[in-house]
């Protein structure tokens, strides 16, 4: 669960999220711009921990449907095809980028714009109280209980947030390095466009495993693959980061909205 959290923070949703939030942040608030991604990542996982103890308690003896089970296989699928083609087309165009994710939509206008620790906070809460974040969690919770009581089930949420505090951390952290280290606007719609790439990689890519998956068992990725591949994911993201704490660059804020 705490690599699952770490794998989490990857997520084109939060890449979206936090980088609009730590754009904003860098101007109104520079020495808490950095956090940013600790704040969201805060809110976000103790949400996912509370619905797992509070659900996986009133659930422990209700079995959950096959259908429901199959609708959430395949849900996190259509909309990570959905989050990718919506950034593929947002980078074909001529019109300047922004890394766009369908959670983004829940979020008040009024709350994505502002910069308080709170308000990040509380975007952070409202992902996780989306549809999706929501049913994994309670199946989070479900399974805990049922196998090893409530105590495993604020364990589970716990190590989840723990993993994903850590990447997005190191996200917003990233994003401010690079923001302090640009010195025109277009340097800094150049890196979005890139984060965008990623993003379309990302989704795509997951989204295909997941089919293949689902028609081809055989060829899932075990345990510790898995494992493996959250642990390259973090420390690639760690490496990039010390990288550029290393790198010479401007200390200015030039970018405006």
């Amino acid at each position: 669960m705490f690599v699952l959290g770490l794998r989490h923070g990857f997520d084109p949703d939060h890449i979206a999220m936090i980088d609009s939030m730590t754009y904003r942040s860098v101007q109104v608030r520079p020495d808490m711009a950095r956090w940013t991604g600790t704040l969201f990542a805060l809110g976000h996982g103790l949400t996912v921990t509370l619905i797992a103890v509070v659900l996986g308690t009133l659930a422990g003896n209700v079995p959950i449907p096959a259908a429901i089970r199959g609708l959430l296989d395949w849900l996190p699928v259509a909309l990570l095809i959905l989050v990718g083609t919506c950034n593929l087309r947002a980078l074909l165009s001529r019109n300047d980028y922004r890394v766009a994710g369908w959670k983004t939509r829940f979020v008040p206008q009024r709350l994505r714009e502002r910069s308080h620790p709170l308000a990040i906070f509380a975007v952070g809460v409202v992902f996780a109280l989306v549809f999706d974040t929501a049913t994994q969690a309670a199946a989070w919770g479900y399974a805990a209980t049922a196998h090893s009581g409530v105590a495993m089930a604020l364990l589970v949420g716990l190590a989840f947030t723990s993993g994903m505090v850590i990447t997005d951390t190191l996200d917003s952290r990233l994003m401010v390095r690079l923001l302090r280290q640009v010195a025109r606007a277009d340097e800094a719609l150049a890196y979005r466009r890139k984060v965008g790439w990623i993003v379309v990689t990302l989704s795509y890519g997951i989204a295909s495993y997941g089919i293949a998956t689902h028609f081809f068992p055989g060829i899932e990725l075990g345990d510790m693959t898995l494992t493996v591949t959250g642990f390259v994911l973090f420390f690639g993201l760690l490496m990039a980061y010390l990288w550029l704490i290393r790198r010479p660059g401007s200390s200015r804020f030039p970018l405006q909205e």
